[in-house]
């Protein structure tokens, strides 16, 4: 099939996701054309069957907010003709399911481009909940050709916030189990590592995560790597040197290659006030290294609590401070809940899982408007 994909290219999970998707639809024998106004983060170079198409916004006087939304809809128009793409999936639904909309409705003249919305969270969770854009969102969405949602608890919260009747088709996320998976062997060291990893935004909690091992370097000698960068790297940084955590915590800042650095962690800190799905969770998992995280949003589809990690509440220090101390401090439980996560990754939400599930939707969606076959008479 050839496929169009647009996303936010950046490090947040709806762009990674979709990365990922179209680096393994490729894999499958899929060609993917991603259509965004800069090159995604995770996706290299080196495929033949992948293409990167830049949207160009152009900049007047007239405009005090260059229009995307319609430079994106002219380009994905403009992809689908040059390229004969089958279908569009787009990955959050501000602007992109617009976009997409428009451009279906720019070729209806000569055909029918379905396109494929899948929600990541925070466009129903915060942006689609704004007054400003709930309308256009629920309309984005009852539009779609087809819907599906990272968690149970984000369809459940689409359907009861937006009033959504059409069904929304429940894809968890996915991870590559032969890029991430734990490391050959794990010498014995002085120092505990444990890992944070996201975007840096205030939802993430990420001065928990310093406060945390504030509390956890009572009881265990431990450092925190905090991998990525945002809004709220500067106040932890601060918090780190007031509570003289400074020689203990590295800001590698962002980082494109995860996979190499979670292999060599022993605890996952993911304090979030919430998460959809939590994607650095289970690639952590698939690398063997046990999430202290929290009992919110689609958490709990992923991680079950004293098998393969461990889940609080959110803001509960202690208790998270004692979840890691109880991890790094009993070897024997560290590994039986290492190799748990590593199963729960190969056995419920690796690519060779979930990907089929979008290659059928494709399909299915593909099926309902293809033309139909000329009749001899």
């Amino acid at each position: 099939m050839r496929i169009g994909i647009t996303c936010y290219p950046t490090y947040g999970g709806s762009g990674i996701v979709a990365t990922e998707l179209g680096l393994e639809l490729a894999h499958r024998g899929h060609e993917v054309h991603f259509i965004t106004y800069a090159n995604p983060i995770r996706l290299g170079s080196g495929s033949p069957r992948i293409r990167y198409h830049e949207v160009e916004v152009s900049t007047y006087p007239l405009f005090q907010y260059p229009p995307y939304c319609l430079a994106l809809a002219s380009r994905m128009a403009d992809v689908a003709r040059t390229y004969h793409l089958d279908l569009m999936h787009v990955h959050y639904a501000i602007p992109h399911s617009i976009s997409a909309l428009l451009a279906r409705q720019m070729l209806a003249a000569e055909r029918y481009l379905p396109f494929i919305t899948t929600l990541h969270g925070t466009d129903m969770t915060l942006v689609g909940l704004d007054p400003t854009y709930y309308p256009i969102t629920k309309f984005s969405i009852e539009q779609s050709d087809a819907v599906t949602g990272i968690s149970e608890y984000l369809r459940e919260h689409t359907a009861s916030y937006f009033g959504v009747t059409r069904p929304i088709q429940v894809i968890h996320n996915f991870v590559n189990c032969s890029i991430y998976r734990p490391a050959p062997e794990r010498p014995p060291r002085a120092e505990k590592v444990l890992v944070h990893v996201s975007n840096f935004r205030p939802v993430k909690r990420v001065l928990d995560c310093v406060r945390v091992l504030g509390e956890v370097r009572k009881h265990v000698p431990a450092r925190l790597v905090m991998a990525g960068d945002g809004p709220d790297r500067g106040p932890a940084e601060r918090l780190a040197a007031e509570l003289g955590l400074s020689d203990y915590i590295s800001f590698p800042g962002k980082q494109d290659h995860i996979e190499k650095l979670l292999p060599h962690m022993d605890a996952l800190l993911l304090p979030s006030e919430m998460e959809s799905f939590g994607l650095a969770a289970l690639e952590a998992m698939a690398c063997g290294v046990p999430p202290v995280t929290t009992r919110v949003g689609g958490v709990p589809e992923l991680v079950t609590h004293g098998v393969d990690g461990f889940l609080e509440a959110p803001g509960d220090v202690a208790s998270q401070a004692a979840r890691v101390v109880e991890l790094l401090s009993d070897d024997e439980k560290h590994q039986r809940m290492s190799s748990a996560a590593r199963h729960t990754a190969e056995t419920r939400f690796s690519t060779q899982l979930i990907i089929p599930k979008y290659e059928r939707l494709y399909e299915e969606v593909c099926a309902a408007h293809a033309a139909p076959a000329s009749v001899t008479v």
